[in-house]
């Protein structure tokens, strides 16, 4: 048995705790933006997820995902039921730590990303025929995107295409995948009339908090020990989402008159996802313009998508698809190896062919997703049909999909 080291294994065993913690945060957050009468919902949609992806990624994720490359485009099987996958390192997935906590802390990752998607088409979705289509999006979209950017012999990897910790993986792909679950769904009864407003905010603050907190795992765990990069990456993130709260907050203190604490939250995740693919990989005062960046850009998103007509319910697009663009293209920017020797110099630094890979990476992780989730959602709204009744959606998903209420009588 290859020995490992104690002191990473411990730090990633932390750090997976800390993103496994993030959805239940994420429902926490997105359930004080919904009616009431859809907390109990809302929560479900992203509390489930912790099951039925962890059991595909025992099965099916870890080895698609990680496994011995076919083509550059997927693992094959054979870590099926994590078969193989043992308390040695595996030296291509973190020298120093057992394989299985390189899996287990992947599995996170898995879980939470589908459960962000969920934000998009809050108040208005059948549980059952949601359930079919997340664990399908796993296999045939989660699955091959997070073989190509992170698995040995990934095609953009082998590309040098970076993603520290998930801007193409995680956000990109929820952002993408939510955009054409809008388009199949369609808005919510009453959208562009009735006012959809949240019915607890420091419920929605809390699970912000709880996210920032998550997210020191989500991005520092990436370093796979406890080391320079790790530090470097959680100092990274800490400043990414406050630069983003500062600058949405004081935009939209400009723009509307008013600071308000949904947009601080938003403009505090809006930073956190931003500077996820470059958390490893730049130093701290680029992570505050990434970050100022992305409360600026993120909040234009946003602030357009009535006139845009879609129905976004919870700015998943604007937020975690827009700042996996932006934070993707920053690294092509801003990336040193002064910060990670195992990185690559950016634009800055005099090497323009990162920012071509990178927005090789932004082009087609983006097209594949929307296509593939487009066709998986229109297949399944076919087959089974994914909106709730009009009834339902009157009442409300606690009551009409879950038979309970959050508050009671």
């Amino acid at each position: 048995m290859i020995p490992v080291e104690k002191a990473d294994t411990a730090f990633v065993l932390i750090s997976a705790a800390l993103v496994m913690l993030m959805t239940p945060g994420l429902a926490v957050f997105y359930a004080g933006m919904v009616r009431a009468k859809n907390v109990l919902g809302t929560i479900m949609q992203s509390f489930i997820m912790i099951a039925l992806i962890s059991l595909e990624w025992v099965y099916f994720g870890y080895s698609m995902s990680f496994g011995p490359d076919i083509s550059g485009i997927i693992g094959n099987l054979s870590w099926f039921g994590l078969s193989g996958v043992s308390l040695s390192p595996n030296p291509a997935y973190g020298p120093t730590i057992p394989h299985l906590v390189f899996a287990i802390f992947q599995c996170m990752f898995a879980v939470i990303t589908p459960a962000l998607i969920t934000g998009a088409f809050a108040e208005r979705v059948r549980f059952g025929p949601f359930l079919l289509f997340s664990f399908l999006w796993a296999i045939i979209v989660y699955n091959p995107v997070c073989h190509w950017v992170w698995g040995t012999g990934g095609w953009l990897k082998n590309l040098g295409v970076l993603d520290f910790a998930g801007g193409l993986v995680v956000h990109l792909s929820c952002g993408a995948a939510a955009l054409a679950a809008i388009l199949v769904i369609k808005p919510r009864k009453g959208y562009g009339t009735d006012n959809f407003i949240p019915h607890n905010l420091p419920m929605t603050l809390l699970g912000a908090g709880l996210l920032w907190f998550g997210w020191f795992g989500f991005n520092g765990g990436s370093a796979l020990a406890a080391d320079g990069v790790a530090v470097s990456a959680f100092v990274a993130t800490h400043l990414g989402g406050m630069a983003g709260l500062t600058t949405w907050t004081i935009v939209e203190w400009i723009h509307r008159g008013k600071p308000t604490t949904l947009g601080a939250a938003s403009g505090a995740v809006a930073g956190l996802a931003t500077i996820t693919p470059g958390s490893g990989f730049v130093g701290p005062n680029s992570a505050i313009i990434i970050g100022c960046l992305a409360g600026l850009i993120c909040y234009a998103c946003v602030a357009s998508k009535s006139r845009l007509g879609y129905d976004d319910s919870l700015d998943v697009v604007g937020i975690h698809g827009v700042g996996g663009i932006i934070g993707t293209l920053l690294v092509g920017v801003f990336a040193t190896k002064m910060v990670n020797a195992s990185g690559a110099n950016g634009l800055l630094l005099g090497n323009t062919s990162l920012i071509l890979s990178q927005l090789i990476g932004v082009v087609a992780v983006g097209l594949y997703v929307f296509c593939a989730s487009w066709i998986l959602m229109k297949v399944i709204d076919k087959l089974w049909g994914l909106r709730v009744s009009e009834d339902t959606e009157l009442q409300g998903l606690d009551l009409g999909e879950h038979s309970e209420t959050a508050y009671g009588a």
